[in-house]
């Protein structure tokens, strides 16, 4: 008969830290500050997250996975749990995702400590030259957690991720 394989905590964070968006695979759900809990019950196994947008088109994905990280440690189950209490805030993005945003051609979102409306309204700075001359173009951008902007320096058009 088998052991049962002892699940710790942080071999899941960090399993779960190579799981990447699926929008933007160049960052994980952990440095976007999707994955806010974890529990383990011997070898079972929650994790809830808190999508960026209650639409978000990815959850499935996401919990897809989520789900097979942790059973590669040796979960027997795994389950992902959805909330949205408190709502996702871009405020949750870790200083490394907001640097592999800027590498990326994303402008990362400002911190806005809670201020969005204030945040919406500055510019957004172009992650190709750094300009703060730029335009925004469009409230919607290629997923629901992005916007257009236009660069009047170096006239490249970009996205930026939301402050929410």
């Amino acid at each position: 008969m088998a052991t049962p394989t002892k699940l710790d905590e942080q071999q899941i964070w960090e399993a779960l830290d190579a799981v990447p968006d699926p929008e933007m695979p160049f960052v994980s759900l952990i440095e976007l500050g999707i994955v806010r809990q974890v529990d383990v019950q011997g070898g079972a196994v929650s994790v809830t997250i808190t999508p960026t947008f209650s639409g978000c088109p990815a959850y499935e994905v996401m919990g897809e996975q989520i789900e097979a990280a942790v059973k590669e440690l040796g979960a027997d189950a795994v389950a992902v749990q959805i909330t949205h209490d408190p709502p996702w805030t871009s405020e949750w993005i870790t200083p490394a995702a907001r640097a592999k945003l800027l590498e990326n051609g994303l402008a990362p979102p400002p911190y806005h400590r809670g201020n969005v409306e204030a945040i919406l309204l500055m510019p957004a700075t172009c992650p190709r030259c750094g300009s703060m001359d730029t335009k925004l173009q469009s409230s919607f951008g290629t997923t629901p957690c992005r916007m257009i902007f236009t660069c009047n320096h170096c006239l490249e058009p970009f996205e930026q991720f939301k402050p929410l």
